[in-house]
């Protein structure tokens, strides 16, 4: 798990498992709210299916423009936001707002990359999760789906090995 550091989670189900991780790593996964979504162009039909999803689980999707488009081309509703150069309202306006609580920005390129700076860094100060891979994105859409459909509960590591 190269995303989440010297923690580690363990459950039998693996999207549990992930989500506790992110919770110990701070801060944890949401389970419902808006989801700001910003991808390169080689994953958008993958995000479009991923923002199909998270939207089937009740969260409000918003994107760029050209995620947007990918996330509306495959029938998922979305909102669609300025990139930060563009103008208002864009995603540091609802960081700052409280109205996002989990952003995936996979960017590509010299602008991008210095926006993800600015958002990234917008988002640790308020203590949003941001997925900067498609890996970690979806890893956390199982551990968002297993966590609202059985919540988790705390063994100890002798519990795991008495089987």
């Amino acid at each position: 798990m190269k995303s989440t550091g010297e923690v580690m989670g363990i459950d039998a189900d693996m999207g549990i498992a992930y989500a506790k991780a992110q919770m110990a790593a701070q801060p944890p996964l949401p389970l419902g709210g808006n989801i700001f979504i910003s991808v390169k162009d080689s994953q958008k039909a993958d995000v479009a299916l991923l923002a199909r999803d998270f939207a089937a689980l009740g969260f409000n999707i918003y994107a760029t423009a050209g995620t947007a488009a990918a996330i509306q081309a495959a029938g998922t509703p979305v909102i669609k936001l300025f990139k930060l150069a563009e103008g208002r309202p864009h995603v540091l306006d609802m960081i700052k707002n409280g109205e996002v609580s989990f952003i995936i920005n996979t960017p590509a390129g010299k602008t991008p990359r210095e926006d993800e700076v600015k958002i990234r860094s917008a988002a640790v100060a308020q203590r949003i999760p941001i997925m900067t891979t498609m890996r970690a994105a979806k890893a956390s859409l199982g551990g968002i789906t297993s966590m609202r459909a059985r919540g988790f509960d705390v063994k100890c590591i002798q519990e795991y090995h008495a089987k």
